[in-house]
């Protein structure tokens, strides 16, 4: 049987339609969230994500304004503008768009953002809060795997969760925010065991030191963020009825049309015969990430009102 496919945009359009009531209940004690995107140059991959920022903040109602600045920029004038943003009562949110030049140290300015503007949840403060298990404003991507995790349906109780990858702002704190238990009623009651898993996270020394599939196949849940080789994540290496979260967006070339496709770290045809459920690429992770943008946004517009 072919595997269920998680689409993102039925996620993302009930994180909308919440974010939609709260926009309007701000709205009326005269607060309209407020978004700058701070660019250096035109990299095509950041001015794209620039205007899927811009469209989605305009369809609910978040001020949006991209920052442009010169490629060349050095690093303390950088840090400068940023600081200026902090102090802007204007402001609600900051994001740093990625990838920035290369003499520009791009971990140093998202630090300077102030926690309560981070909207990409990636200061130290921010990340230090998923340790703990109190997080509330979490890298968008991290919390848009947790989101389609939920969407597959299965108790994450103690099942066995692997991450393929393990960078800051998706591979570890997944991996967290899947540990931790967080364990909810809705108004009927019913029990939500959302995580409380397993976790493995695997990452280059995995593979050069190591097995990879040997820890790949005994996932229940197989979490892929690596974005390096298209369809490195085969059919052998999954466990059969586990359910496949492809984070991953790799532009390449179609050998036979000339065209460029955006793939996954997953390779889709065999994975979809043993999975029980997978993520699309596109049309998955990503479409979640960007709702989950205007979530923090909204919510760090909130933190900000009580002081």
């Amino acid at each position: 049987m072919a595997a269920r496919l998680l689409e993102g945009a039925p996620i993302a359009e009930s994180i909308k339609a919440e974010l939609r009531s709260e926009l309007e209940a701000l709205k009326a004690k005269g607060v309209v969230p407020s978004l700058v995107a701070v660019m250096m140059g035109e990299n095509p991959g950041a001015v794209l994500y620039a205007n899927m920022q811009k469209k989605a903040c305009e369809e609910i109602g978040i001020t949006y304004e991209l920052k442009t600045l010169p490629e060349d920029i050095t690093q303390a004038n950088l840090e400068a503008e940023i600081e200026a943003l902090n102090v802007d009562k204007k402001v609600n949110g900051i994001i740093l768009q990625m990838p920035v030049p290369k003499h520009i140290d791009g971990r140093a300015v998202q630090a300077r953002i102030t926690p309560r503007k981070d909207v990409d949840g990636v200061n130290p403060a921010n990340l230090g809060a998923i340790v703990l298990g109190m997080p509330r404003l979490a890298p968008c991507t991290a919390m848009s795997v947790v989101m389609m995790v939920k969407a597959t349906g299965l108790d994450m109780y103690g099942k066995e969760v692997v991450v393929v990858g393990s960078s800051e702002i998706v591979g570890k704190p997944v991996a967290l925010l899947l540990m931790d238990k967080w364990i909810t009623q809705d108004e009927n009651g019913k029990t939500d065991k959302l995580a409380g898993a397993t976790v493995t996270v695997c990452h280059i020394g995995t593979s050069q030191m190591g097995d990879l599939a040997a820890h790949t196949k005994r996932a229940d849940v197989l979490v892929s963020a690596v974005g390096v080789k298209a369809g490195m994540i085969t059919a052998d290496m999954i466990k059969p009825g586990a359910a496949v979260i492809d984070v991953a967006t790799i532009r390449v070339k179609d050998e036979e049309t000339g065209k460029t496709k955006t793939r996954g770290d997953v390779e889709p045809e065999g994975a979809k015969e043993i999975a029980c459920c997978i993520t699309p690429v596109p049309g998955g992770v990503g479409t979640v990430t960007t709702a989950l943008l205007l979530k923090n946004t909204v919510e760090a517009t909130k933190w900000q009102m009580t002081g």
